[in-house]
């Protein structure tokens, strides 16, 4: 897929999942013990052999480009082509925000002239899949399409999930007939994931256009307007993807690491996924410890239990202290006799001593960056 470039949206302003996006965009979630939820669309890229990748931030982005950085874990610090990432420009009086995807990559119309690809896959930085995109855009050849849109079955996701995604009907040749963005009763489980495959210069050619009429979104405003006229086809793809739309498929995501199948999946089948590299010390297990059916990140210090967790970077376990179905980020310290159960701890978070913090399976308990509880 060297004749292909990327484009990877990192989400809008949102409170989706709760106090997790509030200083950062959903893409810079941390996620599996010492990932950030943009690692994946991104690897994808690398695995499928695209070098020339751009990304449009807005809200909360200084997490997200201090995680990405120059690219060099990702094989993007190179003299041509590369990692570009595309802030948006604000002028002394305040405008120039972006106020879509498809006015993101119109604004940016000069990165996509000067890029010499046929093709450009876009897709959203928060969905967790390990997907190569190469049959997919063999597929795009093959139906001589237009828009290629990647969808999956999603049987195991209620009303209220599906509500969040996109949702398409196709005719007997795959050809998508009716785009449906976000409805409230939705026809059917067949979903899009926010990956499309389009020429380069059609492209450009429909952003131009719908900026001209003033419109600013390119499902709602391009493809659902034009699908009738496009040839839009959809790609089925059966393999594990779960968008991280709300707090309890953040939750239920990262605890579905603890199966093997779906570690495998994820980090090894079609490819590694790549993260920024920060020097660790391996995790330190003293004898006290007891850990069963986890996730342990580099640098942690575990003298207490932990069970069915996901621990990330630099975690202190001190002696007494019970871990059960939580995940516990970057840094955080867990004092002497404390009890966690069904919690999400963001960074540099203290737990004093003996200290009883409980919340549910559908409704973990949320504890934000940098707090002492």
């Amino acid at each position: 897929m060297y004749n292909t470039m990327g484009i990877i949206f990192t989400g809008g302003k949102n409170n989706r999942l709760k106090e997790l996006s509030a200083e950062r965009s959903i893409s810079a979630v941390p996620f599996g013990g010492k990932y950030r939820a943009i690692d994946f669309a991104l690897s994808n890229m690398i695995n499928s052999g695209i070098r020339n990748v751009g990304i449009p931030t807005q809200y909360n982005f200084h997490s997200l480009m201090d995680h990405l950085g120059s690219g060099k874990e990702w094989d993007l610090d190179r003299k041509n082509d590369g990692l570009f990432i595309l802030t948006p420009y604000l002028s002394e009086y305040g405008t120039g925000w972006y106020k879509g995807n498809a006015d993101a990559m119109y604004k940016n119309l000069t990165f996509l002239n000067r890029s010499n690809e046929e093709f450009v896959v876009i897709n959203q930085g928060y969905a967790i899949y390990n997907m190569n995109y190469i049959d997919m855009l063999k597929h795009h050849v093959d139906k001589d399409a237009d828009v290629t849109i990647s969808c999956r079955y999603m049987a195991d996701f209620p009303q209220e999930y599906l509500c969040k995604l996109g949702i398409v009907e196709t005719d007997s040749d795959k050809r998508i007939i009716d785009i449906q963005e976000k409805p409230l009763n939705p026809k059917s489980n067949f979903v899009s994931m926010g990956v499309y495959i389009i020429k380069r210069k059609l492209l450009i050619t429909l952003l131009e256009e719908s900026a001209a009429h003033g419109y600013y979104e390119f499902v709602r405003d391009i493809l659902v307007k034009k699908v009738k006229e496009l040839r839009i086809y959809s790609y089925e793809w059966k393999g594990y993807w779960k968008p991280l739309c709300n707090i309890q498929l953040y939750y239920q995501t990262n605890m579905e690491l603890l199966n093997p199948s779906v570690r495998y999946e994820l980090f090894m089948k079609n490819g590694r996924i790549f993260t920024k590299v920060k020097d660790e010390p391996p995790a330190k297990y003293n004898e006290e410890a007891l850990v069963r059916n986890a996730v342990v990140a580099d640098g942690c210090i575990i003298e207490g239990r932990v069970e069915n967790s996901i621990l990330f970077r630099g975690v202190n376990v001190q002696r007494g202290a019970v871990i059960n179905n939580s995940i516990i980020m970057q840094d955080s310290v867990i004092c002497e006799n404390t009890s966690l159960d069904y919690c999400i701890l963001d960074k540099n978070v203290v737990i004093t001593p003996n200290k009883q913090l409980k919340g549910d399976k559908n409704w973990p308990l949320i504890v934000g960056k940098n707090v002492v509880v």
